[in-house]
């Protein structure tokens, strides 16, 4: 997988965030955002990122994801 594909898959699981992605074929780094992590700790925001791209993970398309979850307010 991409970089952008990885985006695109994660924007379309949580369409209320804004994502960005970096990484080179299994192993990304995402940084996610959205008001959908207000109120939650850093486990519960990753298992809601993760429910997204477990299929993904499952299957070996991605190996590793580094995530960085933030609200819109933590992110300024």
């Amino acid at each position: 997988m991409t970089p952008d594909e990885v985006k695109l898959y994660l924007e379309q699981g949580l369409p209320e965030c804004s994502v960005e992605v970096t990484g080179d074929g299994s192993h990304f780094d995402a940084k996610v955002i959205g008001d959908i992590f207000a109120g939650k700790n850093t486990l519960k925001r990753h298992k809601l990122v993760y429910a997204v791209v477990n299929e993904k993970i499952t299957s070996g398309e991605i190996h590793a994801l580094n995530l960085k979850t933030l609200t819109p307010d933590e992110n300024q």
